[in-house]
């Protein structure tokens, strides 16, 4: 099989021939492979489609970071909600707690907006403290 340019795969125009260990051999036929070329030549231009779309889809724009480092902020400050009416009605456990720590511990995007970030150190320290604070109520209980 050769590769050629991008539009995929060709056989070479001469027969050959398969030789197995018992010295049975099969010739194979230039038409015979002319179709598993064609499908081999599109199955590789499907792959080089579908890697272009996924590259396509990794680039993220500065409107997407904020999105996402919103969308993480907001998800602390639910979590941080959550927490206050555990502790407020005495059903505080350690899944509302792991579920805290597990988003402060989501990966945070820097958009370039100082004022979202400076909001976000507010909401990721205030987590951090919550998060300590049960910590001693564990050591102390």
């Amino acid at each position: 099989m050769k590769v050629v340019g991008p539009n995929g795969v060709s056989t070479p125009a001469s027969t050959r021939t398969t030789r197995s260990a018992s010295g049975f051999s099969l010739g194979q036929a230039p038409a015979a492979a002319s179709p598993s070329a064609a499908t081999a030549s599109t199955a590789a231009g499907g792959v080089s489609d579908v890697s272009a779309l996924m590259a396509l889809q990794g680039i993220e724009g500065p409107l997407e970071k904020r999105r996402r480092a919103i969308r993480r902020g907001g998800g602390l400050l639910d979590r941080l909600e959550e927490l206050k009416l555990a502790l407020l009605t005495g059903d505080a456990d350690e899944g509302s707690l792991d579920q805290l720590a597990r988003t402060l511990r989501e990966e945070r995007t820097d958009d370039g907006d100082a004022d979202l970030s400076a909001l976000l150190d507010q909401i990721d320290l205030r987590a951090s403290v919550e998060l300590a604070k049960a910590e001693m109520r564990g050591k102390r209980g």
